[in-house]
């Protein structure tokens, strides 16, 4: 009889713990998440919520209920660092960016000659916004420039600057009337708050100046030349000045290169008619029978195959000039009595 009683308050303590819940411990940890309200125990059917903490975002469902059997599934829900925009460039300097989330940093330097003013970085904050964004990279500062002595500062405006002089900056030297400056005419703020060296200005003297074959100087005569002194030359009759009629005392000491007269040219032929100056003339009326340098002159050739007179030309250049191989200079009784036999008489070749 007690086997039997037994039996049947086993069989009845069986049915109800089929239909008893298990209770849930603590919910699974997640990754940069906080449970709200966490507890130790969960009820059957009791819900778990998760929070991302301040700097995430959540992806994914952030609740969980407690199952029957007591075994939390598994959390869906990632918190990811927030994301920050992309930070400001920084003028006349460089940025390293660790990265754009929450967390991450970005380094700022400055180009040189520039000097970075603020932090020289800037952390992704909580809410997407950068904790600084106020740097700035500043020119590097030279102080007033110093004159050469006996020479004088000029600026790029005119006046006094009214402002400081910072990286970059140019300036002109001069010198005083008569002395030569010697180094760069210009100078530079420096990227270490430098001017690059100013030059000197010193007294420059040359010697007499050349003398020109077959030319003259165009002056008064002095007994001594400084730098910039200038001097004129001038060709006898019929010579014609090749290159600039002006030397100048250069701040080497050294004058600039002198000209040349280059001489004229006499036709090596006595009878001929020629094409000269726009003109058909006889040889006779040539004065000397001379042409100047760089003058042309056309002499009569005759085509035979043609019988047509034909121009060639030819030019005089520094007493040297080439007669044309297919000239033939007439005898004087051809010139003078058959003259209109010439090739520059007879029809011209078209």
């Amino acid at each position: 009889m007690i086997t039997k009683y037994f039996l049947l308050a086993l069989l009845s303590q069986l049915y109800f713990c089929k239909y008893v819940s298990t209770a849930c411990g603590r919910p699974p940890e997640v990754n940069n998440a906080n449970i709200v309200n966490g507890k130790k125990v969960y009820e059957s059917g009791e819900e778990a919520a998760y929070s991302c903490r301040s700097g995430y975002i959540g992806h994914g469902f952030n609740k969980l209920i407690c199952p029957r059997n007591g075994v939390w599934e598994r959390p869906t829900i990632k918190c990811v660092p927030r994301p920050c925009h992309v930070p400001k460039l920084l003028e006349n300097g460089e940025m390293h960016v660790t990265g754009l989330t929450f967390g991450k940093q970005v380094y700022y330097s400055c180009n040189a000659g520039y000097i970075l003013r603020g932090l020289n970085h800037s952390t992704c904050l909580h809410d997407g916004t950068w904790s600084d964004q106020h740097q700035f990279c500043e020119p590097v500062q030279c102080p007033f420039p110093s004159p050469p002595e006996n020479g004088t500062v000029r600026f790029q405006t005119t006046g006094q600057p009214t402002t400081a002089f910072v990286f970059g900056h140019m300036i002109y030297y001069e010198c005083k009337q008569g002395l030569a400056l010697i180094g760069n005419e210009t100078g530079f703020c420096l990227a270490n708050g430098k001017w690059t060296n100013a030059p000197q200005c010193k007294e420059v003297k040359c010697g007499m100046p050349p003398k020109l074959v077959n030319g003259f100087m165009v002056f008064t005569l002095k007994r001594r030349y400084n730098y910039r002194d200038n001097i004129d030359y001038g060709c006898v009759e019929n010579y014609i000045l090749d290159g600039s009629k002006t030397i100048t005392c250069e701040k080497t000491g050294i004058w600039t290169e002198k000209p040349t007269c280059r001489a004229p040219c006499i036709l090596p032929v006595k009878r001929a008619r020629i094409f000269y100056n726009g003109r058909k003339i006889w040889m006779n009326e040539l004065p000397h029978r001379r042409i100047l340098h760089t003058e042309r002159v056309s002499f009569y050739c005759k085509d035979m195959e043609r019988n047509c007179g034909l121009p060639v030309l030819t030019q005089c250049i520094d007493s040297k000039i080439e007669i044309p191989a297919c000239f033939q200079e007439p005898s004087s009784f051809t010139y003078n009595v058959m003259f209109r036999s010439l090739p520059s008489e007879i029809k011209q070749c078209e």
